[in-house]
């Protein structure tokens, strides 16, 4: 089997997986708020991570370098989850997913302030293309906009923040220490949030499957598309994991009744070609004009 084959196998675990998390978002919603859901998800991924970590021999990759910037990459992860979770709650599906593409244009405009990366021309287009496809998915008049479209928009920008930071960190620790630091981090953060009105609620017995199938397909997403990504180079792969918006869409459709809004589809296409420009010039410098 050829790597590009492989790649385009990893990539469907990833879009089953996060099609998973926003059915199951959605279901435990009615049992738990979001902070709730977070701090359940997260005690979760401590006990799946540590004991990877340990089973594997590798505990001793866990450390205290760099505290602060796992902090700040956790809070910004963390508000990013948050938004995302009440968002697949109250708009379509798949204008959550489609709003959740800009992460990779908000990571361009963020890069400069925490990599010290250059904001070159044809990064600057991408993200004005992508911000011209959230209009068109949006349509923000006083009668569109709405909690839920500004928290989907808030997410990517959350996800973005997490990913810039994620970069930094991966110049001098591991994986592992990144993904242990996440899932304690955040059950700290989601014991806070859940508890400060006293009142942490239990999942009741008929949400706990759904608790389980969001903290696994949450690893298993990122796994499968960090996987991919080793396997073939970006302009591959990332068009692959736009097939989680139709896909999504059919699932919104056949579970919960919502409509397939033709101006998703165009917003999205535009935000997706915005990222794959980008893309191509990265990965392809010899095509760029002087002076880009």
């Amino acid at each position: 089997m050829s790597p590009t084959l492989k790649a385009v196998l990893w990539m469907s675990g990833a879009i089953v997986s996060f099609t998973s998390m926003a059915v199951a978002g959605r279901e435990v919603s009615l049992d738990l708020d979001t902070f709730e859901i977070l701090l359940y998800r997260s005690l979760i991924g401590v006990l799946i991570v540590t004991s990877v970590l340990f089973a594997t021999g590798r505990r001793d990759e866990i450390s205290t370098r760099h505290f602060r910037l796992h902090v700040i990459r956790n809070l910004s992860h963390f508000a990013g989850q948050n938004f995302w979770l009440y968002a697949v709650t109250v708009i379509p599906l798949a204008q959550v997913f489609a709003l959740e593409f800009t992460s990779p244009l908000w990571v361009i405009l963020l890069s400069p302030l925490v990599l010290g990366e250059r904001l070159t021309p044809s990064r600057a287009l991408a993200a004005a293309m992508g911000f011209i496809g959230v209009l068109i998915v949006a349509r923000p008049t006083p009668e569109t906009i709405n909690a839920g479209l500004i928290c989907a928009a808030l997410a990517a920008v959350g996800f973005a923040g997490s990913a810039v930071y994620t970069r930094r960190l991966t110049r001098s620790v591991s994986i592992g220490c990144i993904l242990f630091w996440l899932a304690v981090t955040q059950s700290v953060f989601g014991l806070i949030c859940a508890g400060f009105d006293g009142d942490i609620a239990l999942p009741a017995a008929t949400s706990w499957p759904w608790v389980l199938l969001i903290a696994v397909a949450g690893l298993v997403a990122h796994f499968c598309l960090t996987t991919a990504l080793s396997l073939a180079p970006a302009p591959v792969v990332m068009p692959i994991d736009f097939t989680r918006l139709p896909v999504v869409a059919l699932v919104g459709m056949a579970l919960y009744g919502e409509a397939l809004d033709p101006y998703v589809f165009i917003g999205a296409a535009v935000i997706f070609g915005a990222n794959y420009y980008n893309i191509l010039r990265e990965t392809r410098p010899h095509f760029a004009a002087p002076g880009q």
